[in-house]
């Protein structure tokens, strides 16, 4: 966020719960500044919708349109369309409005792998598995894998679909979660192979980077057969443990 924050020379950062912190931008003036880098690096997922609607919002309150009746209904149209919708007072206070049309997205193509390893930083998952064998298979008890996922609203399942030729591995399944789809890589050789190598050249910034550490420390007890022997395991399993939802802040 800090990060973000220096980028963009914009917004604030505060403490947002007891394990996370917020970046916001809501000064007008700045506000723009975060649209000129928006339209200059165009968001490629169905959240462009929003954000379109957003910038018109934004240009009704630059306009003042906002202090007029007429421009308060045009806000609140493009409010109801937006996250949550309106609120209960909001709806009280607009009885007749009717939610501002989103745009229509069409899929739109990966730009670079740069975009990729932001998008992964922000909804990327690396997922070790250790499981208890069944049968005489494995010499410790326990088999141990790696899963690479990134998830998003069903609604971009064409961008995720797109993942499996641009990374020439994986696939797409929809999850449990009918707004969710998943794009999950499980083969080993295409973990070890190209996803690892391709986000060593084009590293992670945010703090996901330590988890893909400790995911690239398992591929290779992996790769060295370490995790067939006991001390091996031991290993997998403490690195799994702090990594993700178990990880120190």
């Amino acid at each position: 966020m800090e990060l973000i924050q220096t980028s963009l020379k914009v917004g604030k950062i505060s403490k947002h719960g007891e394990t996370s912190y917020a970046y916001r931008v809501s000064s007008l003036k700045e506000l723009e500044t975060v649209i000129i880098h928006l339209d200059k690096y165009p968001l490629i997922t169905q959240k462009l919708a929003d954000y379109i609607l957003f910038k018109k919002a934004v240009m009704l309150i630059k306009e003042k349109e906002h202090l007029t009746k007429s421009g308060l209904h045009k806000l609140a149209a493009i409010k109801a369309s937006l996250n949550l919708g309106l609120s209960e007072t909001l709806k009280a206070a607009f009885p007749d409005v009717i939610s501002a049309s989103k745009p229509l997205i069409e899929s739109t193509a990966i730009k670079d792998f740069n975009w990729l390893t932001g998008f992964i930083d922000a909804e990327g998952c690396f997922i070790v598995v250790v499981q208890k064998a069944s049968g005489s298979g494995a010499k410790t008890g326990f088999w141990v894998s790696l899963k690479f996922t990134i998830s998003q609203h069903s609604r971009d399942k064409a961008l995720l679909e797109s993942f499996v030729d641009y990374l020439g591995c994986g696939h797409y399944y929809p999850t449990s979660n009918r707004n969710e789809g998943c794009y999950t890589v499980s083969i080993f050789s295409d973990i070890h192979d190209k996803i690892i190598p391709i986000l060593e050249q084009h590293p992670l910034v945010g703090s996901k980077r330590q988890d893909l550490a400790d995911f690239v420390k398992v591929a290779n007890l992996i790769k060295s057969k370490d995790h067939l022997t006991p001390d091996g395991l031991v290993k997998i399993k403490l690195i799994k443990s702090g990594m993700n939802t178990g990880r120190e802040l």
